[in-house]
């Protein structure tokens, strides 16, 4: 039995993570920014963010056996927070992203070649894009006095309101498969391999590193080694929820979508993943891992969930509804850009 802090640990991984160390014994705190109420009194929800040092440093005051970390800190932040969550833990785990990777010919392992060490885009160096800002902050553990950390990459992850199709996301393949309406996608990508892990097998992967001696200092690929084309992924989406998919250039689907470094230097990647160290690790096997097709038609099968996945911006659609000749519902755009002012008129307030 331990004492194991989540930091952001509400989010797609959360949600299974939680119960897995529940099941196992432990005791678990979760850092949540809105109100949340346990009916178990193992688990204990903690009011705040992990942005906050205040309310970081409050918390901290109760040692923990091991922190999970899913924050997205810029990299200043990390460099100011590392040393105060390593001296108040045994096991510091960071959650990385199997983005940091540059593309591979071959099976990417822990050892591949990073995109910060091979880029020679200046521009894209000069940012702290997602990829680029978690290896940085790896380099900060690495480069520590410390030696209490682990840290995890996972692959692109679907869950229980998480479903992706390319950088598509639920409030945009969701919404648009339950009003009949198709996506788009680029034409260069249908052909590119991606791996895509559910969620509940990345609970299990990080659940049993955790207190692990052995896995200190250690850096793990959390993922499948299955891997799909995005027009398999596409043809997935269609056969459970219907999602027709209409190809487009790469830079109309920019203009569209927006976020290009995700796009050409992670989606326009062939991502085929090895995890064979992780598993070794834990003590499972790949067949024991949840096949794509069968991961979306479990976590697709819940209405419930897929009910309260909203529209969150009406410009994509609009933009999308010109290219694929269709419309959403009216009451869709409505209830958008009524969240919208709402939540301005909340910051202007507030």
């Amino acid at each position: 039995m331990a004492k194991i802090l989540l930091l952001g640990g509400t989010g797609a991984m959360g949600v299974y993570l939680v119960p897995e160390l529940l099941n196992l014994g432990h005791d678990v705190f979760v850092t949540s920014r809105s109100e949340r109420k346990s009916d178990n009194n193992k688990l204990n929800y903690l009011k705040g963010s992990a942005h906050d040092n205040l309310f970081l440093t409050k918390i901290l005051t109760d040692k923990y056996d091991a922190i999970v970390d899913f924050m997205v800190y810029t990299t200043e932040e990390f460099r100011q927070k590392y040393e105060l969550l390593l001296l108040n833990t045994e096991h510091y785990i960071f959650l990385s992203t199997y983005r940091v990777f540059a593309e591979s010919s071959v099976p990417i392992t822990e050892n591949s070649r990073k995109l910060l060490e091979v880029s020679k885009n200046s521009e894209y160096l000069a940012t702290d894009e997602y990829a680029l800002t978690k290896a940085r902050q790896e380099n900060v553990l690495r480069e520590s006095k410390y030696k209490n950390w682990t840290i995890i990459r996972p692959t692109i992850t679907y869950s229980k309101t998480r479903f992706q199709l390319g950088t598509l996301e639920a409030s945009t393949v969701i919404v648009r498969s339950i009003h009949n309406c198709p996506v788009i996608l680029p034409q260069e990508m249908l052909d590119k391999q991606t791996t895509m892990t559910w969620a509940g097998d990345v609970a299990k992967m990080i659940a049993r590193l955790i207190l692990n001696q052995n896995a200190f200092c250690e850096e793990y690929n959390a993922c499948t080694a299955e891997h799909r084309s995005w027009k398999e992924v596409a043809e997935y989406y269609k056969k459970l929820i219907g999602l027709n998919v209409v190809p487009v250039s790469i830079d109309t689907y920019i203009k569209v979508i927006g976020g290009k470094y995700q796009i050409l230097y992670d989606r326009m990647f062939n991502r085929i993943m090895d995890n064979s160290k992780i598993l070794k690790a834990i003590g499972m096997k790949q067949n024991e891992l949840m096949p794509l097709f069968d991961g979306l038609a479990k976590e697709l099968s819940n209405k419930y969930s897929l009910e309260s996945i909203k529209m969150d911006n009406w410009r994509i659609h609009h933009k999308m509804d010109k290219i694929t000749h269709t419309s959403l519902s009216k009451r869709e755009y409505f209830i958008c850009l009524f969240s919208l002012f709402k939540e301005k008129l909340r910051k202007y307030l507030f």
